[in-house]
C-alpha cells in the first residue's frame, strides 16, 4: 500500500493531481455559487449560424492560444530547465507576418493565400525560436536571459514588419478561423487545440522525441554518453514551440480581423510557464505531460472567467489569480508532495495495523 500512494503522488496520474483537483474545486464553487454557471445553450452569432454558447464554451475557446503555445513550452522546460519569455512577443511578430501575407493580396483573401501566409508565420516564427534555441543548446545561456532579448525588442521588430500600422483583414475564412466554421457549432479554435494535441501525440507515438527530451532535461551529460544529441533535442525544442506561437499568433490575428503589436497575446508568457506548472511538470526539466499543461491551462482561464462572473474589476482579476496560483504551485511542489505522500503512508499504515488487530 506504501509503494501505491508513492507512486501515485510520484509519477502517473500523480503528476495530473494538482490539475484535476484544481479543475474539480472551480467547478464545485461555481456550482454552489451559480447552479448554472456551466450551462450550454444554443444561440446564433452575428452571421447568423446556430453555435454553442455558455461560459464553459467561453473557457475551453478563451484559452485556445494559451492551451497551444503551453504545448510547446513543455517541451523546452522539459529538454532546457528553463522557459521562454519571449513567445507572447514572437506571436506578435508571427502574427504581423501573417498579415503582411494576407495584404499582399490586394483585399482577394482566399484559402490558399492563409495557408501561404500560415506557412510564412511558421517559418519566421521558426528562425525567432532557432535564435533563441542557438542561445540555449550552443551557447548554454539560462533560457530566461537568452529569450530576454526577443522579449524586448519582439513587439517592436513586429511594429516594423507592418510599417508601424494595425491593418485589417476580413473575408470568410479568415472569420473561421477566429470563431466558427459554418455549420459546425464548435469554435474553430477549440478544434485547433485538439488537433495540435493529437499531433503532438503522433509525434511522441512514432518517434522516441519524448524519451530524448526527458533525457536530456533529466541529465544531458548522461544522455550524450548514450548518443542522444542534447544540442540538437534542445533546438528541436525550440523550434517546436516557434509552430506553436505561430499557430497562437494566427488564431489571435484571426479573432480580431487585425494585427495590434501591442496587445496581441499580451502578457501571455507568465500563463503560459505557469499553466505548465500547474500540470504538475518540473520547471527543473525533466519528466513531463503535455495533457497536464494543457489542463493547466483551461485551469488559468477557468479562474479568470470565474473572477469577472463575480464582478471582479479586471484591474483586480491578476492580484486574485496570482494568489491562487501561488497556492497551487506551492501545493504542487515536490516538497509538499513528499510530505503529503509520507502523511498518507502513515494514515494507510495505521488502518492496517487497526484491521490486522481487529481480526486478531
Amino acid at each position: 500500500m506504501k509503494k501505491n500512494v508513492k507512486r501515485f503522488f510520484s509519477g502517473g496520474l500523480g503528476q495530473l493531481t494538482i490539475p484535476i483537483i484544481a479543475i474539480l474545486l472551480l467547478v464545485i464553487f461555481n456550482l454552489i455559487r451559480d447552479p448554472s454557471f456551466f450551462s450550454i445553450g444554443i444561440a446564433h452569432n452575428s452571421d447568423g449560424n446556430m453555435v454553442l454558447a455558455g461560459n464553459l464554451i467561453s473557457i475551453i475557446n478563451g484559452a485556445s492560444e494559451l492551451a497551444i503555445l503551453a504545448m510547446g513550452m513543455t517541451l523546452v522546460t522539459a529538454a532546457c530547465g528553463g522557459q521562454d519569455i519571449s513567445v507572447g512577443a514572437a506571436a506578435a511578430i508571427a502574427g504581423s507576418v501573417f498579415v503582411k501575407v494576407l495584404k499582399s493580396s490586394g483585399g482577394n483573401i482566399h484559402g490558399g493565400l492563409v495557408v501561404a501566409a500560415f506557412v510564412a508565420a511558421c517559418i519566421v516564427a521558426m528562425l525567432f525560436a532557432s535564435f533563441n534555441g542557438t542561445l540555449v543548446a550552443v551557447f548554454k545561456i539560462q533560457p530566461m536571459i537568452a529569450t530576454l532579448i526577443l522579449y524586448t525588442c519582439g513587439r517592436s521588430i513586429a511594429y516594423w514588419i507592418n510599417g508601424g500600422a494595425t491593418p485589417t483583414v476580413s473575408s470568410p475564412v479568415i472569420n473561421a478561423i477566429g470563431s466558427f466554421i459554418p455549420g459546425i457549432p464548435i469554435p474553430t479554435p477549440v478544434l485547433i487545440v485538439v488537433l495540435m494535441a493529437i499531433l503532438f501525440r503522433l509525434l511522441f507515438h512514432f518517434t522516441s522525441l519524448e524519451l530524448f527530451t526527458q533525457s536530456v532535461g533529466i541529465n544531458g551529460s548522461a544522455a550524450r554518453l548514450n548518443g542522444i544529441n542534447s544540442t540538437f533535442i534542445k533546438l528541436l525544442s525550440f523550434v517546436i514551440l516557434g509552430v506553436c506561437v505561430a499557430v497562437a499568433g494566427s488564431i489571435g490575428v484571426s479573432r480580431l480581423g487585425l494585427i495590434n503589436h501591442e496587445t496581441l497575446l499580451l502578457d501571455v508568457e507568465m500563463d503560459t510557464i505557469l499553466a505548465v506548472a500547474i500540470g504538475g511538470n518540473s520547471l527543473g526539466g525533466g519528466k513531463f505531460k503535455i495533457g497536464g499543461s494543457i489542463i493547466g491551462a483551461y485551469v488559468i482561464q477557468m479562474l479568470t472567467i470565474t473572477l469577472y462572473a463575480m464582478k471582479v474589476s479586471s484591474t483586480d482579476v491578476k492580484a486574485y489569480k496570482a494568489i491562487v496560483i501561488i497556492l497551487l504551485v506551492v501545493i504542487g511542489s515536490p516538497v509538499v508532495k513528499a510530505k503529503f505522500s509520507k502523511f498518507a503512508s502513515k494514515v494507510f499504515n495505521k488502518e492496517k495495523k487497526a484491521v490486522v488487530k481487529g481480526a486478531e
